[in-house]
């Protein structure tokens, strides 16, 4: 029996779209222009471009970096101070943006400097691993503490020159009118200064100018203080209960930790960031630990501005200081081991637990 085929109809031809390639941006961040630069995933450059920096221009590097493929994760230069509205653009969009640090020196030499070598360095240290750190959010109360901050140290630092500048013209007034405010505090100068109405005598004038502006700043700094106290109190209330710990010093923490700590994944992470954590220098049968000159200074700082309080007021941390003391530790020795144990202290109630807690509580 012969068994015959039968014809089979000719399909039309079907379009097969290729799937589009994952592909890496990086940024380097300037104050008026951004560049920007793909990569692919074998870190091939696919093109580079400058972008404004401006709403529009944001929209735009997206477009562009998405028009040569699947753009999921980005490196950004400076993402606390220019590359901060990139970063927020971009992570609007669902891409992952990983804090670059500028190339180091060695490199630069070797490759040259120009804004489209640093943009493809920036995508190439997400595509190699080197950079892994993921950038602050900048859109939460530390951010406002930041700024308050920032406004505070100003006030404090430009009172303080005013005061200087006002005891210096002290010294070339008339006699009698020397004779009269030597002695004062600073509070009774700064009044009588402010109620002097000779405007003849030019010294006197500067005087009472300066003085003004000392009493002015010291209440744009009682303002400030109030409400950095009041964000600290909204935020992590439970740190101004602990011994040492001001507002001042728990903003400039917070500060340090952000708006995300989860990006600490434990309390050695925070001990780093604070610059607390010895770092290892041993080679042969030399085994040591030096001092962490790196990390967020100001909260380093910080950190001993609690430790100093504690030693002054806290009985535990006297017992402490005298026990090592005691055991040939030197004073300075001492307070960067009590540093590391309040680093690891506040963590329990800055760390992503702690945020974790607070948002099911709300």
């Amino acid at each position: 029996m012969t068994i015959t085929s039968l014809p089979c109809p000719a399909l039309p031809a079907q379009h097969v779209p290729a799937l589009a390639e994952d592909v890496i941006l990086g940024v380097d961040t300037h104050k008026d222009i951004h560049v920007a630069a793909v990569i692919t995933y074998l870190g091939a450059s696919l093109a580079h471009q400058e972008f404004p920096t401006t709403a529009a221009g944001y929209r735009q590097l997206i477009g562009w970096a998405e028009s040569f493929g699947v753009v999921r994760r980005a490196g950004v230069e400076c993402t606390g101070s220019y590359g901060v509205a990139p970063t927020r653009a971009l992570r609007r969009e669902g891409i992952d943006v990983v804090e670059v640090n500028q190339p180091d020196r060695a490199t630069r030499r070797k490759r040259g400097k120009t804004d489209a070598v640093d943009a493809d360095a920036a995508a190439g240290a997400v595509l190699s691993g080197r950079a892994t750190t993921t950038p602050k959010t900048s859109d939460g109360p530390a951010a406002d503490m930041r700024v308050l901050r920032l406004a505070m140290e100003s006030a404090v630092k430009a009172r303080t020159q005013a005061m200087n500048q006002l005891k210096a013209v002290l010294l070339v007034v008339d006699p009698d009118l020397r004779e009269l405010l030597t002695g004062l505090t600073n509070p009774a100068l700064i009044a009588t200064c402010a109620a002097l109405d000779d405007d003849r005598d030019e010294a006197v004038f500067t005087m009472r100018s300066l003085a003004r502006r000392v009493r002015n700043l010291s209440q744009e700094v009682k303002e400030l203080t109030k409400r950095t106290t009041k964000a600290v109190r909204a935020n992590r209330p439970q740190l101004l209960e602990l011994a040492g710990v001001g507002p001042d010093s728990a903003a400039a923490l917070l500060i340090a930790a952000g708006d995300n700590p989860e990006r600490l994944t434990d309390e050695a992470s925070f001990a780093a960031l604070c610059g607390v954590s010895p770092v290892e220098q041993s080679s042969g049968k030399t085994q040591r630990r030096r001092l962490n000159r790196g990390g967020h200074r100001q909260a380093n700082a910080a950190l001993y501005r609690i430790v100093q309080s504690r030693i002054r007021w806290d009985e535990r941390t006297q017992a402490y200081l005298q026990r090592r003391i005691a055991e040939g530790m030197s004073r300075r020795e001492i307070i960067r081991c009590l540093k590391r144990y309040v680093a690891r202290e506040l963590y329990r109630h800055i760390g992503p637990s702690v945020t974790a807690d607070m948002s099911s509580a709300a």
